[in-house]
Parts: C-alpha cells; sequence; structure tokens
C-alpha cells in the first residue's frame, strides 16, 4: 500500500492534485447537501436525484482519475502534453482554486434561510387588487384546513375579501414587520419556491394580534388560529391603505423553524 501511495505521489504534479481535490470536494459538498437535506433550502425537491447523481458522478471522476495516474503511466504525460497548448482567460490552476475555495466555503458554512429581511427587500406578494364586485366562488378545501399558501391561491382565484369574513383559519409561517402598520399588527409569511433560493418569492397574510406584536419578533414561527375580517391597511410595499383580507388572531402558538421551510 506503501509503495502505491509513493507510486502515486512520483507521477501526479500540483496542477492535477488540485483537479482531483475539486472532483473530490464537489462531490463531497452536493453529497453533504443531499445526505443532511440542506438542498429543502437551496432547490425545489423535483432536482434532488439529479444532485444527488452529480454527486456519484463526480466521485466516480475521482476515482477515475486516481486509477489512471497509478496504473497508466501515459496518462499523466499525456495530460501534461496536452495542458501546453491548452489557453484560459485564467492563470493556470485558478480554476481549480477557485472550485476548491468555493466547495470547502460551502462545506463549512451552513446554507441561509431566507427570512424577514429578504421579504423586505423584494415585497411580498400578500394579496392581489380587491375586485370592486364581490365574487362568487366554491372554495375545494374547507377554510380550517388551508395552509398559508393555499389561503394565498385561493385569493388569487377570488380576491374579494369579503367572500372570506368569518371564515375560522389555522395557518403557520414566520414573522414580518411592517413599518406601516399598526403595533398590533405583522405579516405572516412563507417563501415559495419554483426552482432555486434565488428565484423564491414571498407571501404573506396579514395578522391582527391579541397583544404588541414586540413579543414576537420578526422571523420567529407562529400559529395562528382564528377568524377572517377585513381590515383597511397598507401593505408592506405599499404606504396607502386599502382593503385586505387579515386573519383576527384568538390562539397564537409559537412553533419550531420546519426542516423545509419553503412552499412550493
Amino acid at each position: 500500500m506503501k509503495r502505491v501511495y509513493l507510486q502515486f505521489l512520483r507521477r501526479i504534479n500540483g496542477r492535477q492534485a488540485k483537479e482531483l481535490m475539486a472532483f473530490f470536494l464537489w462531490g463531497l459538498l452536493l453529497f453533504k447537501y443531499w445526505a443532511t437535506g440542506e438542498l429543502y433550502l437551496l432547490i425545489h425537491p423535483s432536482y434532488f436525484p439529479l444532485v444527488f447523481a452529480s454527486s456519484i458522478i463526480l466521485f466516480l471522476v475521482f476515482i477515475t482519475k486516481v486509477y489512471l495516474l497509478l496504473f497508466q503511466p501515459n496518462f499523466a504525460s499525456g495530460v501534461l502534453e496536452e495542458n501546453k497548448y491548452n489557453s484560459s482567460l485564467l492563470p493556470r490552476g485558478w480554476a481549480s482554486n477557485l472550485l476548491i475555495f468555493v466547495a470547502i466555503i460551502g462545506l463549512t458554512v451552513p446554507p441561509m434561510v431566507l427570512n424577514s429581511e429578504t421579504v423586505m427587500k423584494r415585497g411580498v406578494n400578500d394579496l392581489p387588487p380587491t375586485t370592486l364586485q364581490p365574487q362568487s366562488f366554491s372554495p375545494q378545501t374547507e377554510p380550517e384546513k388551508r395552509s398559508l399558501i393555499e389561503w394565498i391561491r385561493t385569493l388569487s382565484v377570488y380576491p374579494e375579501p369579503d367572500n372570506y369574513v368569518g371564515q375560522r383559519a389555522d395557518i403557520s409561517g414566520f414573522v414580518v414587520y411592517g413599518e406601516n402598520l399598526p403595533e398590533n399588527y405583522i405579516y405572516l409569511s412563507r417563501f415559495v419556491l419554483t426552482c432555486c433560493a434565488a428565484d423564491a418569492y414571498p407571501v404573506g397574510m396579514l395578522v391582527e394580534l391579541p397583544q404588541p406584536r414586540y413579543k414576537y419578533p420578526p422571523d420567529s414561527w407562529l400559529q395562528v388560529r382564528g377568524v377572517m375580517k377585513v381590515a383597511n391597511l397598507p401593505t408592506l410595499s405599499e404606504k396607502t391603505a386599502r382593503r385586505q383580507l387579515a386573519l383576527q388572531a384568538e390562539e397564537v402558538i409559537r412553533i419550531a423553524a420546519p426542516k423545509n421551510p419553503y412552499q412550493y
């Protein structure tokens, strides 16, 4: 074993070592994201099999290159000869250095969860503008069984808030403060992922609390039960008040942030 190891060291140069390390670290990074569930914070679950397959392919490339360097002497010399004629926008070795650096950061720094600060920057897609005339509708899900996202989707189809007054709701999400809202109002928000965290967009519903909102800091997760009402208040992105649906809270429960905080 020691002989094979020494033989490997004699045949490999610094640039090849960096390339091997880049393949191994990126395979390890993608596999770590998949195994730990951190992929939920980065991309849509539909892409999980692709990430897992990519990690296996990178490991196989790493193993294949190590094998060729050990048992195919012509491979190492051929790579060196080919590299003489390859041009690059970056100095030699920089691409591998960059890949290694990014992979190490990914392995040591956990992915960031999108939070209320992101909501304030992007704006919350809370409710569509109310219509002038109430619309008739027949919702498919019982009001108390609707999630926050299901409420938003229902409102996108039937946006007149008066249709929902008096209906009971049980929703969960994280707290977002609005600068133009009274002290007993918050937005309960979730992010919707279509592809990856970069294109995630926030949705939210106005909640009237039974006590001042300072008891529930931004980004804390709540489960709120109550009755729907109409409030004439501004949204996060507007200063002008408008009629919108709000949940008048009867029970507010602090909950832990879910493993998968996003909706799809």
